[in-house]
């Protein structure tokens, strides 16, 4: 049934991040904490339990002598009890054992720990298993053209388990068992999927459950396992640092979830007559009192009514004394399991700011339209309205940041162009348009639409680089040789007019077809100006360029990670998702991609040559050493030789096919999503605050400088970029920041970067689930990526979705785990169709072929893999091998 929106005096669900609510605990009635005993001996005697915070002055002396540590907190969400953040020293993550050490603080909250004495610390053994579950597609028709790196992670040492569990429940694990995974890694927000890297579980017993690790089932003991043991008698590096929360230095979490309402347990008591408890779908987020007057007004004497309503609810307090936070009702969002309902939540927990602008913001934009560029702004930029220059996009884009050019020379040169939408000529800098624009930072993109950055007026009108039409561009342009080497470049402001916009179907079937005409009635539009064979010949000129600067960054050491990722078609009335598919990275990707490449580097030397204090760089970390090595030792075990010297060394290793048959590209398919973990973050930083510049390098594209430049209608870092450029080139005043008011900046870019690609994430794996809810069951071939002693990990090769397959949950008359030297093996006995006929045995291993179905569960947006019974070919796990040697 449908229900009212219940809205509160609290800021809109699409307020940005950071503003937060002035609505406190005594505001929405007596917290559960505060409610003091009739009894009043008793007064004043409650226990706390959570640490009172420590002040900000022994936090700020704590910092400087190195005795406390300040981190990222990630929480395990699998077992929300669990939480690490990065170490200092680079090496192994530090452990927070448990909700009460967190103290209060949710998940990517920048905190400062104090370490536990040694003897508290967790013994920690590494098993060589990579088990990876977690949705990793990502949308299809990628926003960044640039691709840094495929998989860019922000990467966590935890350990995942199996199934939720309350803090009251949780032992504190014996031994730490290293596993690493992400945000992105994380359970959807239904429970679908889960993560497991270079590791299992927490070596706990629980009540078996079905599809769940049953302790009882007929399986070989690892004799790994290990035991509890005195750590005082370890050597350090055999153990898991330990700490606790003392102090929360800002609060990142957005400290809105979704969720459903519940009444309270105990009838009988004080609290059930004045709250009820909102159950997070997000079990990292704490359960939450929320005030009954809040609630919708039969909800006490109708509660199932309201059993599948999703609700969002702001945590405004959670006091030292409380199990739970408590917190208000800011709306009902309408039925789980509902795209819409569903999507508002996602974007609301990660602080997207959803909102329609303010007409203070709309005043910013021009006020007399149609807009036309004014004459004295015409005769500031170099006019390059005559010239062929066109877009090429997805065929959906609306927004059209980049055109390119490619002019051959009479001396067997060309001069090639890169034209970037010049969108701060629109954005006055200080202005409100400007605010809002830097706290949005990026426009974020969901399978059935965009929440933009700036205004729609700028994002498809005015900045669009529409064809047909004159626009403002800042553009790079170089005289380059055939084979792409640089002999003269250009950066200034211009004016363009696209003659076209091509989709890359356009310019892939030109590249396919270089010598053919290709139909008019298979074209866009082409403005008479230029004619189709000029435009035609323009691709492939760029393309063969292309592939020159394509083959030379490779030669020179840059890593891709290409990872399976999905694509939606769906309904155009309903919005639901009709099917899905891999998306395919071609020519014509890889053509726009190296450009923006280009232009992006030379942008970055241009304004760090500059403004050696003051540029907007853009670095990758090299990936953590520790989690890399071990997986190097697994494939060696697995008698896969992988050299990680370098980021060009990782990419020979993981390029090298083993042939062309389905086998060996799904082998190679599992090997990227492995060596995607240990990756970092790509990172936004002012150049003038790391002093150091071995730490500007970018690992994944091995180049010294780099930056964004060439998407700044979706990314205010870019806006940063331009405005720097034209600082550089004279067109304004040198820039009045400080290099660490620049930094503030580039963390909040990154801050937005990382919750819009988790919310893309979330959104895919929304559409997913729904899909295989309407159009299920789904089959598909699934390579094993990680076998533990009851269940295993894949790669469903048809949606590149990663699942765990439980034995218990499949019809077996027993399962087997041993290790074949070092490699772990699952021998699965069938029970047979016919009882007259023999057991099937089937043998699961690393890389093993399975057949699997995926089918939706009863619990809204929840579906589970299920293992097909194997056929003659599969019963032994046995693959055909190519027998084609590996090309370098």
């Amino acid at each position: 049934m449908n229900h009212p929106d219940y809205k509160l005096n609290l800021r809109s669900p699409g307020t940005p991040r950071g503003v937060s609510s002035v609505v406190g605990p005594h505001g929405a009635g007596a917290s559960p904490g505060d409610k003091k005993s009739k009894n009043k001996s008793m007064r004043g005697k409650k226990k706390n339990i959570f640490e009172p915070y420590m002040s900000k002055e022994d936090v700020s002396e704590g910092l400087k002598r190195g005795t406390l540590i300040q981190g990222v907190l990630r929480i395990n969400p699998k077992k929300f009890h669990e939480a690490f953040i990065p170490s200092p020293d680079g090496d192994r993550d530090i452990f927070i054992d448990g909700v009460v050490a967190r103290n209060r603080a949710l998940n990517g909250d920048l905190v400062v720990v104090k370490l536990l004495p040694k003897d508290q610390w967790k013994p920690r053994i590494t098993l060589s298993l990579p088990g990876v579950l977690g949705l990793q597609a990502i949308k299809s028709e990628s926003n960044d053209k640039e691709t840094e790196v495929t998989y860019e992670a922000d990467i966590s040492e935890e350990c995942c388990g199996h199934q939720q569990q309350s803090p009251k429940d949780c032992n504190s694990p014996d031994v730490i068992i290293e596993a690493q995974f992400d945000d992105s890694d994380s359970e959807d927000r239904h429970g679908n999927t889960g993560v497991l890297v270079d590791g299992v579980k927490k070596l706990t017993l629980r009540t078996p459950d079905k599809g769940k690790e049953d302790s009882s089932a007929p399986v070989t003991k690892d004799e790994t396992a290990p035991m509890s043991q005195d750590t005082r008698t370890l050597p350090e590096k055999s153990l898991q640092k330990s700490a606790k929360v003392v102090y929360i230095l800002e609060k990142k979490h957005s400290r809105a979830a979704t969720g459903i309402l519940k009444l309270l347990a105990d009838k009988n008591s004080d609290l059930f007559k004045k709250y009820a408890l909102f159950s997070p779908s997000d079990h990292r987020v704490p359960r939450i009192y929320v005030p009954l007057k809040d609630c919708p007004q039969d909800f006490m004497t109708r509660p199932r009514d309201y059993a599948s309503t999703l609700f969002i609810c702001r945590i405004i307090d959670w006091k030292e004394d409380c199990n739970f936070a408590l917190g208000q009702l800011a709306k009902s969002l309408g039925q789980a399991g509902e795209i819409e309902p569903e999507t508002e939540g996602i974007l609301t927990e990660y602080g997207v700011d959803f909102s329609d602008f303010s007409s203070e913001v709309l005043e910013c934009l021009p006020q007399s339209l149609p807009w036309t560029i004014p004459p004295d702004e015409l005769s500031k930029r170099k006019d390059l309205r005559k010239d062929c220059i066109f877009t090429i996009d997805p065929s959906t884009a609306r927004d059209l940041d980049d055109a390119l050019s490619c002019r051959p020379l009479t001396d067997g040169t060309f001069e090639v162009g890169v034209h970037i939408a010049d969108v701060s000529h629109f954005i006055p800098e200080g202005s409100s348009l400007d605010k809002v624009a830097a706290e949005r930072a990026t426009s974020v993109y969901l399978v059935q639409k965009v929440v933009p950055m700036l205004p729609r007026l700028l994002c498809e009108e005015l900045c669009s680089l529409n064809p047909m039409t004159d626009k403002l561009t800042f553009s790079v342009i170089w005289k380059l040789t055939p084979e792409g080497k640089i002999l003269e470049e250009w950066f200034g402001r211009t004016v363009i007019r696209s003659c076209t916009k091509l989709s890359y179907d356009h310019a892939q079937s030109m590249i396919e077809n270089p010598t053919e005409k290709i139909p008019e009635e298979e074209l866009p539009p082409i403005s008479p100006e230029h004619s189709p064979e000029e435009v035609h010949q323009a691709v492939l000129n760029l393309h063969s360029i292309a592939k020159q600067l394509r083959q030379k960054r490779f030669v020179d050491g840059a890593l891709r990670l290409d990872q399976l990722k999905l694509a939606f078609t769906l309904d155009h009335e309903t919005g639901m998702p009709q099917g899905c598919h891999i998306y395919e990275y071609r020519d014509s990707n890889k053509l726009v991609e190296e450009f923006m490449l280009l232009a992006n580097m030379a942008v970055a030397h241009k304004i760090f040559s500059t403004f050696p204090e003051q540029a907007l760089l853009r670095r990758h970390p090299p990936p953590q050493t520790k989690m890399l090595s071990d997986l190097v030792e697994f494939c060696d075990q697995m008698g896969l030789s992988m050299d990680v010297s370098s980021a060009g060394a990782l990419n020979k290793s993981l390029t090298k096919t083993f042939g062309d048959d389905k086998y060996s590209l799904a082998r190679k398919e599992v090997l990227t999503n492995m060596y995607s973990r240990p990756m970092q973050m790509a990172l936004y930083f002012c150049s003038g605050m790391l002093q150091d510049q071995a730490q500007f390098r970018h690992y994944a594209l091995n180049v010294p400088l780099y930056t964004h430049f060439t998407s700044p209608i979706r990314r205010f870092a870019d806006v940063i970029v331009h405005r720097l450029l034209a600082a550089a080139l004279g067109y304004s005043e040198q820039p009045d920041v400080e290099p660490d008011t620049l930094q503030k900046q580039a963390d909040h870019c990154n801050d937005r970067r990382m919750a819009s690609k988790r919310v893309q994430e979330l959104s895919i794996g929304l559409f997913f689930a729904v899909l295989v809810k309407e159009s299920g069951p789904l089959e598909s071939e699934a390579m094993v990526m990680g076998v533990l002693n009851q269940a295993f990990d894949v790669l469903v090769l048809r949606f590149g979705v990663q699942k765990r397959i439980y034995c218990n949950a499949l019809a077996l008359r027993s399962y087997h785990f041993q290790k074949v030297g070092k490699k772990p093996e699952l021998t699965l006995l069938w029970e047979p169709d016919d009882l007259e006929e023999e057991p099937i045995q089937q043998v699961i291993t690393i890389f093993s072929l399975v057949d699997v179905v995926l089918q939706a569960e009863a619990t809204a947006l929840k579906y589970s893999a299920i293992l097909k019974r194997p056929g003659p070919e599969r019963s032994l796990g046995l693959e055909k091998e190519s027998d084609e040697e590996p090309e370098d």
